[in-house]
């Protein structure tokens, strides 16, 4: 069925795809130590959900909200061409969501930042504590989801009745994006789709992606 005939969603990754680089892991850095990279690497490895990783690695972080939302209000880059795509969308009718295993405190920070303050996004949530910052996610039901978070949202979009355009970079990308009808891709993400021989467009710039969303439509 032609895209234009269909309702379109296009889910996006933030960290690392939105962004050049993680949020989190520069937090992690600069309020922890480097102590959480080995719960990341068991995380990767399987050997703990994504819930388990970031609600342990964030409650080594000690700083309060405004703290820390000043932090990624300084150190966040924006890769280039996020208006362009946020346009393109527009234009198409195309639902733009953000879908991250990041958190939602500093992705609303630094959309608001952008003046995006508007934009549709979901990750994890947060409470700040002075022993630390409790962090958990929620699925499309509302209910706390241990694992599959951005997966959980791609079932339900497509219960919806949308079709799905996949924006991403990294491994767990990688699940959801698979269901979906197109896929552009960067870094771990790129390297999962040709291991497993999913069709992918590599990107570098979301511009590129701009343009590949009007050449679909």
């Amino acid at each position: 069925m032609p895209f234009k005939e269909q309702p379109t969603l296009v889910q996006c990754d933030f960290d690392g795809t939105v962004t050049i680089g993680d949020v989190s892991f520069q937090i992690l850095d600069e309020f922890t130590g480097n102590g959480w990279r080995e719960l990341f690497q068991e995380y990767m490895q399987g050997k703990m959900t994504v819930n388990h990783f970031n609600a342990t690695a964030f409650s080594k972080v000690k700083a309060d909200k405004e703290t820390l939302e000043r932090f990624v209000r300084q150190k966040a880059v924006i890769r280039p061409g996020l208006p362009e795509l946020l346009k393109a969308c527009r234009e198409l009718d195309f639902r733009f969501v953000i879908v991250s295993n990041g958190m939602m405190f500093y992705i609303d920070a630094i959309l608001n930042m952008l003046g995006l303050n508007g934009l549709e996004f979901v990750a994890a949530r947060s409470n700040f504590k002075p022993e630390g910052v409790e962090a958990w996610y929620e699925g499309p039901d509302g209910k706390p989801i241990e694992d599959g978070f951005k997966e959980a949202y791609t079932r339900d979009f497509l219960k919806q009745g949308y079709r799905i355009i996949y924006v991403g970079n990294g491994t767990s990308d990688f699940a959801p994006a698979r269901l979906c009808s197109r896929i552009f891709s960067l870094d771990n993400l790129t390297a999962s789709c040709k291991e497993a021989s999913v069709a992918h467009t590599p990107f570098s710039d979301l511009r590129e992606v701009a343009e590949g969303l009007k050449k679909l439509a």
